[in-house]
């Protein structure tokens, strides 16, 4: 953590390699008004590549890295450790998620792979490729029910939160008479309302409900994350405590996923020349997800906070040891240095390595299951639900705030 005394006892040549510190602008807006990119980040990457920004809790200040390159230069280099953070600074940006040691957001400093070796066949092509006749019958059922209920919907509770979830669900082998257990822990974690108290309570109780399921399958065999993360505990590669945790994170992504086809779905309804060439043409919505994945900023503006472990040199920039660093993962998805015309949503963008999942260590082991959901839902819904369309106005759509990635709470529909 960086505090103003420290910044006032620096040489003047120590912050940049050309000169003095640059000075310290306003944190970026976390929540945005509407669904667009914020203006505050943008500003801030017009700036330069790396700022200077006061932290939200008014104590110091920190590094912010924008520029995709710089972006991916960070996430994976091992002097910019996580290990600080588990200590209480520097804030983190969803203050009421209480992050957990050797869990997949904050990895082993010494071995940061190693949970995720465990599980990675489960999120494989060919291991998501497993789900997914399960997953169309679930999502057929959801539209059927949708269609016999008739207009007006809520597509975010009908079709768009248990969708994704209950994805997760089988490739995390959790039956499905636990999975409204699943649903209801992940909003108490991720939502801000209920308070950190029972964050934590909601955290305990899915960790305790991962503890015993993988020490059921201990030794088993099987697909799935809970037999895997069970045969890595049974062969000594991986602690219990430690499988529960990764088992946690990787099933509260599901609620990334809601949030992200919210947005997905807001957008197109509000670009009739967007959705109906996806109507036209269903050949290229798999390219069409990953131009929106790129667009849409779905999650905070900024990514988990990094601190450096020794002196480094970022886009010109000399951070030191000890001070506080964020990406954003929303700037550098729409730098035009790597992105001609990023403000332009265009299907055919080709090469597209956005990096919507992350990068390095904290690149999410759950992007290729979200692109799956996300090509489903798009078939599923423009296909069965050819006059589907927005029930109110574009702004009477309300986003959710506080939490870690940000979709519509409601998304009135009807066709």
């Amino acid at each position: 953590m960086t505090t103003d005394t420290d910044d006032r006892r620096r040489a003047a040549p120590e912050g940049t390699s050309g000169g003095s510190l640059p000075p310290v602008r306003p944190w970026p807006a976390l929540h945005p008004p509407g669904p667009d990119f914020g203006p505050d980040l943008a500003e801030l990457m017009r700036e330069g590549p790396v700022t200077r920004v006061g932290r939200p809790d008014g104590e110091g200040w920190a590094w912010l890295v924008t520029r995709y390159d710089d972006v991916r230069a960070v996430t994976n280099d091992p002097r910019f450790g996580c290990e600080p953070v588990m200590d209480g600074r520097p804030v983190r940006l969803a203050p009421h998620v209480v992050p957990q040691r050797d869990a997949v957001a904050f990895p082993h400093p010494h071995d940061p792979a190693r949970p995720r070796r465990s599980v990675a066949a489960a999120f494989t092509a060919r291991g998501v490729e497993r789900v997914r006749e399960t997953a169309r019958r679930m999502l057929d059922e959801l539209v059927d029910e949708l269609l016999q209920d008739g207009p007006p919907a809520d597509l975010t509770a009908t079709v768009l939160g248990p969708f994704p979830g209950a994805v997760i669900c089988e490739l995390m082998g959790v039956p499905a008479a636990d999975r409204n257990d699943m649903r209801t822990w992940t909003r108490l974690i991720l939502s801000p309302a209920h308070g950190t108290k029972a964050g934590e309570r909601a955290r305990d109780e899915m960790s305790a409900y991962f503890t015993g399921l993988i020490g059921a399958r201990e030794g088993g065999s099987g697909e799935d994350v809970v037999s895997l993360l069970g045969a890595a505990v049974g062969l000594g590669e991986v602690a219990l405590d430690e499988a529960a945790g990764l088992a946690v994170l990787l099933q509260i992504g599901a609620e990334a996923v809601t949030d992200h086809t919210g947005r997905l779905f807001h957008l197109l309804l509000t670009r009739p020349d967007l959705i109906e060439r996806l109507r036209t043409e269903p050949a290229i919505r798999p390219q069409a997800v990953d131009e929106l994945l790129r667009y849409i900023p779905h999650r905070d503006p900024v990514g988990p906070p990094r601190v450096a472990t020794q002196d480094v040199e970022v886009g010109g920039v000399r951070i030191r040891t000890g001070e506080a660093v964020y990406v954003s993962y929303a700037a550098a998805n729409r730098d035009p240095g790597v992105f001609p015309d990023p403000e332009t949503i265009d299907f055919a963008r080709y090469p597209n390595p956005h990096v919507a999942f992350g990068s390095g260590t904290h690149r999410c082991p759950g992007g290729m299951a979200a692109r799956l959901a996300s090509e489903m839902l798009l078939d599923a819904l423009l296909d069965r639900v050819p006059g589907l369309r927005l029930a109110v106005p574009p702004d009477e759509v309300w986003f959710r705030e506080g939490a870690p990635t940000r979709g519509p709470e409601a998304l009135p529909v009807t066709w």
